[in-house]
């Protein structure tokens, strides 16, 4: 511990700056003790899931089963509905008969085709023979690669019939019903929304004027509406440089990961954000307001001068106040801590309360109110 002061210094102290509160008026004084520093900045959001899946269908049809509602959970590769068959099944049974009869084309003109080609080599046909009969080949080919195009598309389609679950998940939406006919456009037909609610993000708006000081990484507490009391946490994810602007207000996006390993946290709910911006433990702290004291009656020019990066604080010891040189570190304003100069557990000043009201000192009486009666005054 660094007390610095002189001797004279010392003497005025002692006849003009007592720690004794008994003396008026009253010194207030704060122990120096290590605890917690933090800075926060405060933001609203909305809970989203991080991973979620609009199931559809791409075949036309008529919903037959369906396998899961409303919060079923769901693992990926799960069936969970059926669209009727009938109609797919007879396309790729169409198909099939396409590809066997395009198969009896196509051997029909390659028969041909190589038959000419041998007569042709002789000279004993027409070079025009020999092209039709090339023409009906090559023509017969490509009707067969289509039949058997058209057979993988049905074939597909008639799986396409049975929906799997593309996660591991809960249903959060249910857009159809046993019966309804559901049409494949240029959008695909939604059936479900299944949501992976083990792993959540916020997504929080933070103001222009606290970006800045947001990083990756950040510790993120939260509450929601529906679990009043309860704390949540989370991890900063990525800060999004895309400006909003709504009412003159200008936000960022800020993504904030939330494991959810009990499912409380579910997609819509508003957050309450508190992303500490600064957060750090056991270091010694004194309040602002103590390196702004200064003793009454002390010349400031009688004390030491601090060098670079010092400040002074006033330690109560031994009922005197003692000028102490510290170093600071970090600070959020409020509190600051202390690395070097003084002990956890020291009385540091950090001002004067008001002087305590004598009710017999003329000074403090209203000039309305009446006088008490003399005490020396003898009765008659």
């Amino acid at each position: 511990m660094k007390y610095i002061a002189t001797a004279t210094a010392l003497m005025a102290l002692i006849a003009l700056s007592s720690c004794s509160k008994e003396q008026a008026p009253v010194l207030e004084t704060v122990r120096a003790e290590r605890g917690q520093l933090t800075e926060t900045v405060t933001a609203t959001g909305t809970v989203e899931s991080v991973t979620q899946v609009d199931v559809g269908t791409q075949v036309t049809g008529i919903i037959d089963k369906l396998y899961a509602d409303y919060n079923t959970v769901v693992s990926k590769g799960q069936l969970i509905a059926e669209i009727e068959k009938t109609m797919l099944e007879s396309d790729l049974r169409s198909a099939e008969a396409s590809v066997e009869s395009a198969k009896a084309t196509y051997e029909y003109n390659l028969a041909n085709y190589n038959r000419d080609k041998a007569l042709h080599d002789k000279q004993l046909i027409s070079a025009y023979e020999f092209q039709t009969s090339r023409r009906d080949l090559d023509v017969s080919r490509t009707a067969y690669d289509k039949a058997r195009a058209d057979r993988v598309r049905a074939a597909k389609n008639l799986n396409y019939a049975e929906i799997y679950s593309p996660i591991d998940g809960i249903v959060i939406s249910r857009e159809v019903e046993v019966g309804q006919t559901v049409v494949s456009s240029m959008n695909v037909a939604n059936l479900y929304t299944i949501a992976d609610l083990d792993n959540m993000q916020v997504i929080g708006n933070v103001d222009e004027a606290d970006i800045g000081s947001v990083k990756e990484g950040q510790a993120v507490t939260f509450s929601v509406d529906a679990y009043p009391g309860k704390l949540f946490e989370g991890t900063v994810t990525q800060v999004r440089l895309n400006p909003t602007e709504e009412s003159n207000v200008v936000t960022y996006e800020v993504v904030v990961a939330a494991p959810n390993p009990e499912h409380k946290l579910i997609p819509g709910l508003t957050a309450n954000l508190t992303i500490y911006v600064m957060r750090e433990s056991d270091l010694l702290l004194l309040p602002a307001k103590a390196f702004a004291f200064e003793p009454r009656g002390v010349i400031e020019t009688s004390l030491p001068a601090l060098g670079e990066g010092e400040r002074r604080v006033w330690v109560c010891k031994g009922g005197q106040l003692l000028p102490a040189t510290v170093a600071t570190g970090l600070s959020n304003g409020i509190m600051t801590a202390v690395t070097s100069g003084i002990s956890e557990g020291d009385e540091v000043a950090t001002g004067y309360s008001a002087r305590p009201a004598d009710p017999d000192s003329p000074s403090e009486q209203s000039p309305f109110a009446p006088k008490p009666p003399s005490r020396n005054s003898k009765k008659k």
